[in-house]
């Protein structure tokens, strides 16, 4: 069947243009045009954020530090230069946030803290079944002593007094603070003690086993030792009334 002239004559005068799938069409308007040369976005997927690097850090094993049995570093040693390096960057770090050397010491104090309630966390954990509760006030001193210094400083702690003067306080000497050895204090600020990092970790210890005190860093320099510290420990007088009731 063949279509008439007149048909042909009304294809060709029409408004619409032949549609072609392999034939593209520039827009004719310049509203059009302008649209067209902007860049086309393509839809973000998931598989496209998440790149080959993470924010923990794999070994070749395919395992992050949360994988490691916490047994196998019982016996690590960490190098002193590394720990002086990371402390002395939380000493600066603290120091441009505080306005004064109270203010600096309950900050290092702080950070302390935190850093013993993780690490008697840990302990007890590697203790396992013979994990022991203290419940006396000795037995827990003891423990901060020889425990959690060695776990520390791989050492036990130079002496444990009690005050004659006062009954709710104990004395927990060191006579050469590891956090102290490469810190150097300048004259203005001699009053300065960064073993108040060290006193938040046996805060912390003491709060957790139930003990609560209050505990700071004294410098008490002597000829043999200049950089002796003793750590005074105030407990509450719940303690007190606890500990009276053991003894009657």
């Amino acid at each position: 069947m063949q279509r008439s002239n007149t048909d042909r004559d009304s294809a060709h005068h029409s408004q619409y243009l032949p549609f072609s799938p392999t034939t593209s069409t520039q827009p004719s308007t310049p509203l059009a045009q302008k649209h067209a040369s902007l860049p086309v976005s393509t839809p973000t997927t998931v598989s496209s954020l998440s790149g080959p690097t993470s924010a923990l850090r794999y070994s070749q094993a395919r395992k992050s530090i949360y994988d490691r049995n916490l047994n196998r570093s019982k016996g690590a040693e960490l190098s002193k230069s590394s720990f002086a390096f990371l402390f002395s960057e939380m000493v600066q770090y603290a120091q441009k946030r505080v306005s004064g050397i109270q203010d600096l010491e309950k900050k290092l104090n702080a950070h302390g803290y935190s850093v013993g309630q993780r690490l008697l966390e840990l302990l007890v954990w590697r203790e396992g079944r013979s994990a022991k509760r203290e419940t006396r006030v000795l037995g827990i001193l003891q423990f901060i002593t020889n425990t959690v210094w060695r776990a520390i400083y791989n050492k036990p702690a130079d002496a444990l007094e009690k005050s004659r003067d006062h009954e709710d306080e104990y004395m927990i000497s060191d006579n050469d603070p590891m956090v102290n050895t490469y810190i150097s204090v300048p004259k203005e600020m001699n009053q300065l003690n960064c073993a108040a990092f060290q006193a938040g970790i046996i805060e912390a210890v003491l709060d957790s086993c139930m003990f609560p005190a209050r505990v700071t860093a004294h410098s008490i320099p002597t000829e043999t030792w200049p950089g002796k510290t003793v750590f005074l420990i105030k407990f509450e007088q719940i303690v007190l009334d606890r500990e009276s009731e053991f003894v009657s």
